[in-house]
């Protein structure tokens, strides 16, 4: 679960006085619950220094003894889970649900996972190679941490996208600088108070609470950086990380299909279409944010969606059960999805529920269906980041695909059917980083499986080998074992050792086709 519309070019451009602060409001009720400091570029640098001073001994205490605090950490998640709840709740207005079953449980399972699973992706990688060149020699790649490494989180998941990022990369060694979004930058700040009580090294983690120029300036003292935002500041960053020829990934916007075929079970389909599009009230990169149904089923599956949307309960959530959908956190964002909303209908769109921002003090807009959709509807072409669903009827398979296809975004997808070899081969033919059948966004909580975009939805990815070795400086060695006092290709050359080598590199390479 990702993704992000606050980034660091997205609110205030002029630098911070080192006095001003951040005010933090609840987006449910719209009461100011706390403040943080709005950290300037030298905060920045003192931070990068004192991290840079303790890596080294970070990461000489080795796999095991990082992963002896990953694991306390771990535990302490779970000690601490209405806390860490009340937190994420207060700061994002998102249900008890919500933060329960895709912050903690990610976070939970994240710590454990990496302490387990660091060793194994970043062991020595022995090589094998076909070359006569090297034959008897030892092959082998190793990984070594690059030191500092910056994280951009979003607001949407503040333990989930943007703690989250931080374990891998400090159990690969590295001291991290987490600057989590000025709208909910409490989270971060609780994470770095059960690290300290689980016994991390102080420096090793630290989070730089602040505006736009906060990002800029972490962005100017780390060996990496680790966006998840829009594509749009997803741009902004890369360019910056090019400058200083710095490596950076980056988890970007998303407009995620869902391809619902005509032998699919109507009644998974739109449970699944009504849950993976409303959850954390839509504010989620992977979510479900338009549906392509074909025609035998539409009437069917757009009855039942219509009738469970209906049925969800929106309002603050004061505890398990008391809410579905809870509300939007930061507060431009509800304008993006109304002007969406809007704009479909004048296009010819019709809402069949919803439809509307709450008329509250906090910041809610109305689960909301959509349907007669088509693809010159900002609601079908551009990220929505809301609970809204849009569905559009097709005649075939082969019209969905299309239609899925048709988006700048490649993040996610999903395809329902019964019949599965032809769903994974519909998968297959879907342009996104990760495509689910039967099941949508699940894959994200399989730590094993990448999760990275396609297209303008991001570059590299998080999760698997890759998720950790990003953060790592990948090294070849080449070693010789048994060797001469001077191979056949030294110096000095001879016209007859010339000549053997040739006809030695003409015998293996140039028979080309036939063998064929």
């Amino acid at each position: 679960m990702t993704t992000v519309k606050q980034s660091p070019e997205s609110t205030e451009e002029t630098a911070p006085s080192a006095a001003s602060s951040i005010d933090v409001v609840n987006p449910a009720t719209g009461q100011i619950i706390d403040n943080v400091p709005d950290l300037g570029p030298a905060d920045v640098q003192a931070m990068a220094e004192r991290g840079r001073a303790v890596q080294p001994a970070w990461e000489a205490l080795g796999f095991e003894g990082r992963a002896k605090i990953l694991l306390r950490a771990q535990k302490w998640i779970i000690d601490h889970k209405e806390e860490v709840i009340e937190t994420i709740v207060s700061e994002t207005g998102k249900t008890y649900e919500d933060a329960q079953l895709a912050e903690i449980s990610y976070g939970a399972s994240a710590f454990g996972f990496w302490a387990k699973h660091a060793p194994e992706y970043l062991a020595d990688v022995k090589v094998k190679s076909g070359s006569l060149m090297v034959k008897g020699k030892k092959l082998m790649v190793t990984y070594r941490p690059l030191g500092l490494i910056g994280i951009i989180g979003p607001w949407n998941y503040p333990l989930t996208n943007s703690f989250g990022d931080c374990i891998p990369a400090m159990a690969a060694g590295n001291s991290v600088i987490l600057k989590p979004s000025e709208v909910t930058p409490l989270t971060s700040l609780l994470m770095a108070r059960c690290l300290d009580e689980c016994g991390m090294p102080a420096g090793v983690f630290q989070v730089a609470t602040g505006r736009g120029d906060t990002g800029r300036a972490l962005i100017e003292q780390v060996d990496m950086i680790m966006f998840t935002g829009s594509t749009a500041t997803g741009r902004k960053v890369a360019v910056m990380a090019a400058e200083r020829l710095i490596p950076c990934s980056l988890e970007l916007g998303g407009k995620d299909p869902m391809i619902v075929l005509r032998d699919a079970d109507v009644e998974r389909a739109a449970n699944a279409a009504v849950f993976f599009s409303m959850q954390n009230s839509g504010q989620t990169c992977i979510s479900t944010e338009r549906v392509y149904v074909e025609a035998p089923v539409y009437d069917e599956f757009v009855g039942k969606v219509t009738e469970k949307v209906k049925a969800l309960r929106q309002g603050i959530s004061s505890g398990p059960g008391t809410a579905e959908i809870g509300a939007m956190t930061f507060p431009p964002q509800v304008d993006i999805v109304e002007r969406h909303v809007n704009e479909a209908v004048a296009g010819g769109a019709k809402v069949l529920t919803g439809g509307k921002r709450g008329s509250g003090p906090g910041d809610f807009f109305e689960p909301t269906v959509l349907v007669d959709v088509d693809h010159s509807m900002t609601a079908m072409n551009e990220e929505t980041f809301g609970p809204t669903m849009p569905i559009m009827k097709v005649e075939d398979a082969e019209e969905a695909i299309r239609l899925a296809n048709d988006s700048e975004f490649g993040l996610g997808a999903s395809v329902f059917t019964r019949d599965v070899a032809r769903g994974e081969e519909v998968a297959k033919r879907v342009h996104a980083g990760a495509v689910c059948v039967n099941d949508a966004m699940l894959n994200y909580v399989a730590l094993e499986l990448p999760m990275g975009g396609a297209k303008t939805s991001g570059i590299g990815s998080r999760h698997g080998a890759g998720g950790i070795r990003k953060f790592c400086q990948q090294q070849s060695i080449l070693v010789s074992r048994l060797h001469p006092k001077r191979d056949v290709h030294m110096f000095p050359y001879t016209e007859k050792m010339t000549n053997r080598l040739g006809k030695l590199f003409a015998f293996l390479y140039g028979r080309g086709n036939r063998d064929h």
